[in-house]
């Protein structure tokens, strides 16, 4: 948990860009570092940082980091950002999600938040008008932890969650679906609700 000004920001993941580089340039600095050392004198092994170079723009970025840049998530007690649209917790179904921690359930799957391995994968997001809106994450464990204990202590505790549970009705969250073929050029659904 950080401060931010006077915004507790619960979760926070990056887009991954400094992690992927860092490897890339892991990669290239070892293979220049055995082959200048070990074969070929260093002059010759600085093929290696312009092989790396050259193919971190096309492959680094473009292949590797472009396709996950939307996982860049901000959680705090006000809103969700996703990227750098914003969703106001008053949109979020925060019984639901409570009520999901508490049973150690997800809106996912049937497996159990706390057996999920970490890898990406689509962490769905209730709404009080009954759809959910997926968002991507590299450690979805982490952030249903952190999402779930924030929704019990925003609905007042364990005992009155199960208690507005069992009184309260509400629907059940739908996955949102994209927007068909035919409107070509358009973001899904999921950034909609952030208007």
């Amino acid at each position: 948990m950080a401060m931010t000004g006077k915004r507790r920001i619960l979760y926070r993941q990056g887009s991954g860009f400094w992690r992927m580089t860092a490897k890339w340039v892991l990669v290239f600095g070892a293979l220049y570092l055995l082959d200048g050392g070990w074969l070929r004198s260093w002059g010759d092994a600085l093929v290696w940082p312009m092989i790396g170079i050259l193919l971190w723009v096309p492959f680094g970025i473009g292949v590797v980091w472009y396709p996950k840049k939307d996982q860049r998530v901000e959680l705090t007690a006000r809103d969700l950002r996703v990227r750098r649209k914003r969703l106001p917790m008053e949109k979020v179904n925060l019984l639901h999600v409570a009520r999901l921690w508490l049973e150690g359930r997800s809106t996912a799957d049937d497996q159990p938040v706390l057996e999920w391995t970490q890898f990406d994968r689509v962490v769905w997001v209730p709404l009080r008008d009954g759809r959910a809106f997926g968002v991507e994450f590299r450690d979805p464990a982490a952030f249903a932890k952190v999402f779930g204990a924030f929704a019990v202590e925003a609905c007042g505790g364990p005992d009155i969650v199960r208690a507005r549970a069992a009184a309260e009705t509400y629907p059940e969250p739908r996955p949102m679906r994209p927007r068909p073929a035919d409107d070509a050029g358009s973001w899904p659904d999921l950034l909609d609700i952030f208007n």
